[in-house]
């Protein structure tokens, strides 16, 4: 099953009120200021509905905007066009990058790197960003830690309750592959309309990203715990990655 299709249209009310974009942009914005990083280009892979983008966008010149569902591009484009910001956006799978572009700041927010469930596609993914990345750019990614995946999130189930959304979320852990199974009933009117989405997301564990990332010839600048300036540690849910290309960077 195809996911974040009718998920699109709901997206932002569920999300909006566990994740503070205007605070995860201004501390991206204040390491791109921290490492000179030029406000020229900027593109946001698997950007959903744009509500990081419509946060950075403003500080550069030229913005792109990358995902894979065309549902969830509709929205950001409405969202960054009513800003009054300017802005390319490709439907397009991040592990397979075919853009005729480069940029000083990429970002992949909101464990989307954990939605690539096999290990060479992730290698794809990091050598496709690498292409992409202007020399002295900086790529900025977070994935949900292998912790969170495998002993917050794997084999439980959640459930949300409003007057408008009810959602179950059941999760099923094997061989470091979380399955989600979402069922929701949305009002429409005086009655509710249920739909179904399937989601996945691999738990990958630090050594192996950041092998990953040497090889490919970035540089770890940064990682922090959730986009703030504190030490990842065991019970860290999400992980924050800044990379860097530089001239003296050297693929393995």
């Amino acid at each position: 099953m195809d996911c974040y299709k009718e998920f699109a249209h709901i997206y932002d009310e569920l999300i909006n009120s566990d994740i503070d974009y205007k605070t995860w942009a201004a501390n991206i914005l204040c390491i791109c200021s921290e490492y000179g990083i030029d406000r020229s280009s900027y593109l946001d892979l698997a950007c959903g509905t744009g509500n990081l983008t419509v946060e950075i966008a403003n500080g550069f010149k030229q913005v792109w905007a990358v995902d894979l569902s065309c549902d969830m591009l509709c929205e950001a484009e409405k969202k960054i066009r009513d800003a009054g910001i300017k802005a390319k956006f490709v439907c397009q799978n991040i592990c397979e990058l075919n853009l005729n572009n480069t940029f000083n700041l990429i970002t992949c927010c909101l464990d989307s790197t954990n939605y690539i469930l096999e290990e060479e596609n992730f290698k794809k993914y990091l050598l496709g960003v690498y292409d992409v990345l202007k020399e002295d750019g900086l790529f900025i990614f977070d994935i949900n830690s292998y912790y969170k995946l495998t002993n917050v999130l794997g084999n439980n189930i959640y459930n949300y309750d409003c007057d408008d959304v009810v959602y179950i979320w059941e999760n099923y852990l094997e061989n470091d592959i979380v399955e989600m199974n979402l069922t929701f009933f949305v009002k429409e009117g005086q009655v509710y309309r249920r739909f179904d989405e399937e989601h996945s997301e691999r738990a990958y564990k630090e050594e192996y990203v950041e092998n990953v990332i040497k090889k490919i010839g970035f540089e770890i600048v940064k990682k922090m715990d959730n986009y703030e300036d504190k030490i990842v540690s065991e019970n860290t849910e999400r992980i924050c990655y800044v990379l860097s290309k530089s001239k003296n960077n050297k693929r393995e």
